[in-house]
């Protein structure tokens, strides 16, 4: 019988104090960044909310683990911009619920596992290619309508609006040399907010570019074609969006399961975040991943459970329900302020520290994916251009590693005992291992030490037995692993070689 869902899956004892705590600490910063991530990418401010609400709640309930927080993420946002701008919020909408449907079809086949192909390298690049986008993205908030035509801040209100970001950025520096008990960016904002509000400060607002009082979040199906060429145009933006959410969800899973030394459960957390994305597709939510964060503050207060995260999701339905006429006069300075910490504090400035210690092709491909990332803001695919550029590295530098020891036998066989895997990128090197013409009669290759990998590793075997065959010569294939014999029996009829039994080689017993 399956187990019912726990709210609180940790061992050591809940304590709700903090919990409450925490998720009111996390529902406080994750209003700030739910905003300026709805802004950077053009949606209405209260999709940013809605998005943080379904995504805190429904990953809190049904995800892989407690301790971990989602909402309405930059790093899904930045995909979608281009789609807003062309085609507005209907089609971001279903391309957001199309990616739900995604992502649930990767946890249903377990598919999470995959992120750890995902090297460290690429990851560097990755995620200083999206701390660049978040940074110079805050740019547009610099500009303003004049006439219908978008232009640069000048005069009094670019030095008021510089003037309110560097203090923004000042106490979000220097408050948590006071007291960490509160947040540095919720005590920025306010301070700023206030300072505004009391002096009569001439600035930006959230007021000047959208609403957020609003209700529950309503049931829409977006108003588009349902049609094939709507599927191509939407489908592409899913396909990023969906990449990119699992990359950073279980990426913060596996980040958290080593604060915690816990485990978490990927393809669970796959399935919870699919939901959440499908959901917020027909609710107004412009969908999201986990926050790292948020995810980062809500441990550090404490907080283990799941509860911490379903307070910090109610919490923002109240603000958006109750309190839009305070959200809708703060300072956008203050948000760009925050951004700009969010994007320092996401850089991996380790990474200037440990590039001279990493070899040349991690540097050139961590390089590249940042240059892909921020050139295209496509992060999926700077993650898959790494992934693929990494394995081929690694495929060439295995391929280096194939080589043969040879001798011949007090009865005259020539032995080549084969080191190194046989696979596509390696077939050159091992063919040309072997002189056919002066070998004796009878010849041997042991395999003891190495693979028969793919189709390419039997097409070389093929191509020299057959070379030996014409020189009249015998070819025998020694210390054949299971794996590699089913690779033959597959291949019969492709390639015909003489197999040498070893009842001493352990591989090849039934119990291999």
């Amino acid at each position: 019988m399956k187990a019912p869902l726990q709210l609180f899956d940790f061992k050591q004892k809940i304590d709700y104090k903090i919990e409450i705590l925490a998720g009111l600490t996390v529902a406080m910063t994750m209003v700030p960044e739910s905003l300026s991530f709805a802004i950077l990418a053009g949606f209405p401010p209260l999709v940013g909310l809605y998005a943080a609400f379904m995504m805190g709640l429904v990953t809190a309930v049904f995800g892989g683990r407690p301790g971990m927080v989602s909402g309405g993420a930059g790093a899904t946002a930045v995909v979608l911009i281009a789609l807003m701008q062309d085609h507005g919020l209907d089609y971001v909408l279903a391309a957001v619920a199309l990616a739900g449907l995604i992502q649930i079809l990767v946890g249903l086949f377990k598919l999470g596992k995959f992120i750890r192909l995902v090297p460290q390298p690429v990851m560097y690049g990755f995620v200083n290619g999206l701390a660049v986008i978040i940074f110079t993205s805050q740019f547009q908030q610099l500009k303003t309508l004049v006439n219908g035509q978008e232009v640069w801040l000048s005069g009094q209100a670019l030095y008021t609006m510089l003037g309110l970001i560097a203090l923004t950025i000042v106490i979000v520096i220097g408050f948590p040399k006071i007291t960490k008990a509160i947040p540095a960016s919720l005590v920025a904002i306010i301070v700023v907010f206030i300072l505004v509000l009391t002096l009569g400060i001439d600035t930006k607002t959230v007021q000047d570019i959208a609403s957020v009082s609003g209700g529950f979040p309503p049931f829409h199906i977006p108003q588009i074609p349902f049609n094939l060429e709507t599927l191509e145009l939407i489908f592409p933006y899913a396909l990023i969006m969906a990449g990119v959410g699992l990359t950073e969800s279980l990426l913060t899973l596996n980040l958290v399961d080593e604060i915690t030394h816990t485990k978490g459960k990927g393809n669970k957390e796959c399935l919870a975040l699919g939901s959440a994305n499908l959901l917020n597709g027909f609710f107004y939510g412009m969908g999201g991943c986990a926050m790292i964060a948020q995810t980062l503050i809500n441990l550090s207060a404490g907080a283990r459970a799941r509860l911490s995260s379903i307070i910090a999701a109610f919490t923002i339905l109240l603000i958006v329900l109750v309190g839009a006429p305070v959200i809708e006069k703060v300072p956008i300075a203050a948000l760009v302020g925050v951004m700009f910490m969010v994007a320092i504090g996401t850089f991996e400035w380790i990474s200037f520290r440990i590039i001279n210690k990493m070899p040349k092709q991690d540097i050139f491909t961590g390089i590249l994916v940042a240059l892909i990332t921020i050139w295209l803001h496509n992060l999926a695919l700077a993650v898959l251009i790494g992934v693929v550029i990494s394995a081929l590295v690694f495929a060439w530098e295995s391929a280096k590693r194939i080589r043969a020891k040879k001798y011949i036998d007090e009865q005259g066989i020539k032995h080549y005992e084969i080191y190194g895997p046989l696979f596509f990128a390696s077939v050159s090197q091992f063919t040309e291992k072997f002189d056919i013409q002066n070998d004796p009669q009878e010849v041997i290759i042991d395999f003891k030490e190495s693979r028969v990998a793919d189709m390419s590793g039997i097409d070389a075997l093929h191509k020299l037995t057959e070379r030996y065959q014409q020189a009249g010569k015998t070819l025998h294939l020694k210390h054949l692993s299971e794996d590699c014999r089913r690779l033959l029996a597959n291949a019969q009829g492709i390639i015909d070689v003489n197999i040498l039994e070893d009842p001493d080689y352990p591989v090849m017993t039934d119990k291999a």
